[in-house]
């Protein structure tokens, strides 16, 4: 053996003596260079695809070209200035202090005059106040009342605070039952917990897919596949737990394209989600078609309730065609729903549902070497508003079932009368096929950016969407007697947009135009951050 590795070793001196030694030390640190970039290609090729890829490599190469790259972050500075519109002025008057005298209960005459200088929400909003009437009667004041009552408890300490634990368990056990709890194919054994949010919710339900993974499958490079609709808080879930994201697009249904997501399913696969219904257009994904999948190749499977939660189970009790959408359907491993939207919950009141407990005990942490004693937390915060817990449990046994019936009676009658007199309006159409309260919409004919601008110079406060260009409304029950206005004031837009196109003062149209056609999605990116950062 050791006169063979002498002769192979002479064999390669021979060879290579040819060469300067420089070459050999150049050589393998070129090829070492040369593999990482094919490497980088290849794998930026397979996240983005070809066209996208190459367009990144040139929009880099121009930004390197000198002048370039301040260009452009002049003109990023001169976006987020016109976005702000403004309120700049504003913070210049918001105290930076503690006042040297305290206000007492003045304080309260402050907050009031403040509140008197909010933009009017009443009926104007799309989502955002989902309670109908006034926000200092009925309904409000009931969870306001509740709230107060429990303003100082806090569930992290239950041996003190019982009676909100105990309002906690009931809130989650009322709302599994909503969501198939009590049907045989669910197992039996639904069980979660209360969060701020349904962002919380889907943050809690990744990490705990997660984990579940990496213990069960001991997947340690975890990636997940959403659909182009489902929230961006499974973007920031991505960020948050290190986890790669790929976000399939829709099919022309603009619902979850199943077989595209099945083609992404890989060894490091955790989770693939759905949602009921997605937040831009109002429809509900195939949740059995992906419940197959998640059963099929063994990974975890999440529903976005966080809309319909509180609608979709009395939409079918009322008779309208809801496809399944909950534990009911094999292969769901975990559930977001919103107590705070049609829940009529007070604001930061959501829940996360698991099909198990074995799933859940990994969304806990338990710390042991902590010199302050031995801790668990359930959730995301440690301390939490037992006040808004109350206020959840009030809402909800206030409201009953009768009463989720027959707001969800209301409201799905309102969506499908603005359907319709959207549909009647020349030049707009309808995106998809909404199930329930959102309902979006577009145009080929004009700039649908410029009709939200007329309709913001009317009141309205509507939400732009991208990928196609639309807008859509969340109808809550504050609507209930606004139809024929905000139809009229549609119609009134259109007509507008039509006869005199073009952007309007203040409005921001072309801001979403340009970012929507935009090929560095990176500016764009850039340009919400250095927004964000100047807004708080």
């Amino acid at each position: 053996m050791e006169d063979r590795m002498l002769r192979l070793r002479a064999v390669a001196n021979a060879a290579l003596s040819r060469y300067e030694p420089l070459a050999l030390v150049v050589a393998p640190l070129l090829t070492l260079l040369l593999a990482r970039s094919l490497h980088a290609l290849f794998l930026s090729v397979r996240e983005k695809g070809i066209k996208a890829a190459v367009l990144g490599f040139l929009i880099a190469s121009v930004k390197s070209i000198p002048g370039v790259s301040w260009y452009i972050e002049s003109e990023k500075k001169k976006v987020v200035e016109k976005l702000q519109s403004g309120s700049k002025s504003k913070r210049d008057s918001w105290r930076t202090e503690l006042p040297n005298i305290g206000l007492g209960k003045a304080t309260i005459q402050e907050l009031e005059d403040a509140r008197n200088k909010d933009i009017a929400w009443q009926g104007k909003c799309s989502g955002t106040v989902y309670i109908g009437g006034s926000d200092s009667e009925n309904h409000f004041a009931l969870i306001n009342e509740a709230h107060a009552m429990f303003s100082h408890t806090n569930p992290l300490h239950q041996d003190v605070f019982q009676s909100v634990a105990r309002y906690e368990a009931e809130v989650v056990a009322m709302t599994a039952a909503l969501l198939g709890s009590r049907e045989p194919a669910s197992g039996g054994q639904i069980c979660g917990n209360m969060t701020s949010g349904g962002t919380e919710s889907i943050l809690l339900a990744v990490k705990t897919s997660r984990d579940y993974m990496r213990t069960k499958q001991g997947i340690t490079k975890p990636e997940m596949i959403i659909p182009g609709s489902a929230h961006s808080a499974y973007d920031k879930a991505a960020q948050y737990f290190n986890i790669k994201l790929w976000r399939v697009p829709v099919n022309k249904d603009y619902v979850a394209d199943v077989k595209r997501i099945m083609r992404c399913i890989n060894g490091n696969t955790i989770l693939i989600v759905g949602s009921a219904p997605g937040f831009p257009h109002g429809v509900i994904d195939p949740i059995e078609e992906l419940g197959d999948l998640a059963s099929r190749y063994g990974v975890c499977l999440h529903v976005d309730l966080c809309l319909g939660g509180f609608v979709l189970p009395f939409a079918q009790k009322l008779g309208y065609p809801i496809p399944p959408f909950d534990f009911s359907v094999k292969g769901v491993t975990s559930i977001s729903t919103d107590v705070h939207k049609y829940g009529l919950g007070p604001k930061g009141t959501s829940v996360v549902l698991y099909r198990n407990r074995e799933i859940r005990k990994h969304q806990f942490v338990a710390v042991t070497e902590w010199s302050g004693g031995l801790y668990v937390s359930p959730t995301m915060a440690g301390s939490r508003p037992g006040g808004l817990i109350a206020g959840a449990w009030a809402a909800m046994m206030s409201l009953g079932l009768n009463g989720y019936l027959e707001n969800t009676r209301q409201m799905m009658e309102v969506s499908k009368k603005i359907q319709k007199g959207i549909e009647e309006i020349p030049g707009l159409f309808i995106i998809g096929q909404p199930h329930m309260t959102v309902v979006a919409f577009g145009s080929n004919d004009i700039d649908i950016f410029e009709v939200n601008d007329m309709m913001t110079s009317k009141g309205w406060h509507l939400n732009a969407l991208q990928k196609p260009n639309s807008i859509h409304i969340c109808v809550t029950l504050q609507h209930l007697h606004v139809v024929g206005d905000f139809l009229r004031d549609l119609r009134e837009s259109v007509k507008m947009v039509k006869e005199n196109p073009g952007p309007i003062s203040g409005g921001l149209a072309p801001l979403y135009g340009a970012a929507g056609k935009m090929p560095d999605r990176g500016i764009v990116q850039d340009l919400l951050v250095e927004f964000m950062d100047s807004s708080c």
